[in-house]
Formats: C-alpha cells, sequence, structure tokens
C-alpha cells in the first residue's frame, strides 16, 4: 500500500508565510479530508503536492520517494487533480474531457489511440456516465461535470486523487451523489485528499481530517474523533452541537440570536 508523505512542508510568498512545518501522511483506500477556513493554506498545500509550486521547504515523499525527482508524467502516474468545475471556453466533448487525463501515456504530438478511446469510455462506465460520451462538456449540469472530471482522473491511471472542493458548485443531491462517489472509489483502493467547507462531509465521508489554521496543523486524527465542538469554534468562529441521528451524526451550528 502506497502512501503520500508530506513531512515539515513550509511555503511562503515572498516574505508572508502561508504554511508553516505541515507534516501529515495518507494512504491508499483512504479519505482525509482538509479542513480550515478561508486562507488557512489548503490550496496552496495542493499546489505544493501537485508540483504546481516546489520552492518549498521540507519534504513531499510517494512510496518514499521525494517528488522533487520525479518528472510531470512520473508524477501524473501517481496523483490525478480533480478541479472544481467549471465552464470550458472550449466546446469540448466529454470524450475530449476524459481522454485529456491520459497525455502522459502519450508520446509529444501523437494522438490518442483506438485503444486510448476505450480506456477512456470504460473510466466513464465506472462512473455511470458513458452515456454522455459525445455530448458538449459545457452542456452537461454541475454534478455530471464532476462525475466526468473524476472519470477523466480514473482513466490517467492514478492511485491518489487530489480534489479541490469537489461539491462546492452543486446541489444537494449532488454532492451527496459525488461523494458516495468518492467513497466508492476508496473501497477500489484509491486514496483521496480533499478540501472541503462543509465540515459535514467530512464527519460523513472522510477516515481523517487535517484541520488548518494560519498555515499549521490544528488537529490530525481520525474524523469522527477529531471533529469537535471545540475544533469548529477554533476553526470557523461559531458554536455548534453534535446530534446523533438515525442517518449519523450531525454537526448543527446555532443561529445567532436563537436561545
Amino acid at each position: 500500500m502506497q502512501t503520500i508523505e508530506v513531512k515539515n512542508l513550509s511555503f511562503a510568498y515572498g516574505e508572508a508565510d502561508v504554511l508553516r512545518d505541515v507534516s501529515f501522511s495518507f494512504h491508499e483506500s483512504e479519505i482525509l479530508s482538509v479542513l480550515g477556513p478561508n486562507g488557512a493554506g489548503k490550496s496552496t498545500l495542493f499546489r505544493c503536492i501537485l508540483g504546481a509550486l516546489k520552492a518549498y521547504r521540507g519534504d513531499i515523499l510517494i512510496g518514499g520517494t521525494d517528488t522533487r525527482t520525479m518528472t510531470p508524467k512520473t508524477l501524473a502516474g501517481h496523483i490525478a487533480y480533480i478541479p472544481q468545475i467549471h465552464r470550458p471556453s472550449f466546446g469540448y466533448t466529454v470524450s475530449d474531457v476524459v481522454l485529456m487525463g491520459m497525455t502522459r501515456q502519450l508520446s509529444l504530438f501523437a494522438s490518442p489511440s483506438a485503444a486510448h478511446e476505450q480506456q477512456a469510455y470504460g473510466a466513464l462506465q465506472r462512473l455511470g456516465m458513458e452515456r454522455f460520451y459525445q455530448r458538449d462538456f459545457g452542456s452537461l449540469s454541475g454534478g455530471e461535470q464532476q462525475m466526468v472530471l473524476i472519470a477523466r482522473a480514473v482513466a490517467q491511471g492514478s492511485r491518489f486523487l487530489v480534489m479541490d472542493e469537489p461539491t462546492s458548485a452543486l446541489d444537494y443531491g449532488n454532492q451527496m451523489r459525488v461523494l458516495n462517489e468518492i467513497r466508492r472509489l476508496t473501497k477500489e483502493g484509491y486514496g483521496v485528499l480533499l478540501s472541503t467547507h462543509n465540515p459535514q462531509h467530512a464527519l460523513g465521508y472522510a477516515d481523517r481530517v487535517l484541520a488548518l489554521s494560519g498555515g499549521s496543523v490544528l488537529a490530525d486524527g481520525d474524523a469522527r474523533e477529531t471533529l469537535t465542538e471545540e475544533l469548529i469554534r477554533l476553526l470557523y468562529g461559531i458554536d455548534a452541537c453534535f446530534a446523533d441521528t438515525r442517518a449519523g451524526r450531525v454537526i448543527v451550528p446555532f443561529v445567532s440570536g436563537v436561545p
């Protein structure tokens, strides 16, 4: 089982420290949810792990190998990035979008082969999205687009998936569908690192929580043990309580002015 290890990671934009001695690890078959208010350093952390930012101090290891020694193609063989949904500027089909995840398998200027197209179609099948194969990506709903982006990551062949707020622009039903699909992928052995502004999602779906505040690790541990009333207060500056329901444990924030 492979593991990604982040050791004493620090990063600054100029003289402004954004990450300070961040250390944690996560492995295949696990969802690690990164929580924190705006400006906590979540996006910068992801960019360091993905190789987009290189001027950090500390180490990022995959299977014990320093990612600084990896080419972009090699790193893409380990980690796939799933961004927030967006409306593309060009009229790509769903098949085009999924095939973009397979560029590391192609030589320069080469076109996808029939085998690559079958691989892309198979990735969409795993997500139940094959019926959209020739549809315009921009015509899909937000939930459908997010599923296609997950299929692109699956086609890439990486074992770790990094997701930046995958449910932020989705309605409630599609949020649950995407989170259920993410959970299913971990059952197949994928390791998922995702950020969310909704601690309820972390409580309901994540195995572990990494809480960032001011660029430092505030808490790291089992989601159901680590997420407490005190942590919610420290992260978001609000009071909340936890309630056990037949659907599981839920976080209930106190509404200002209501006793």
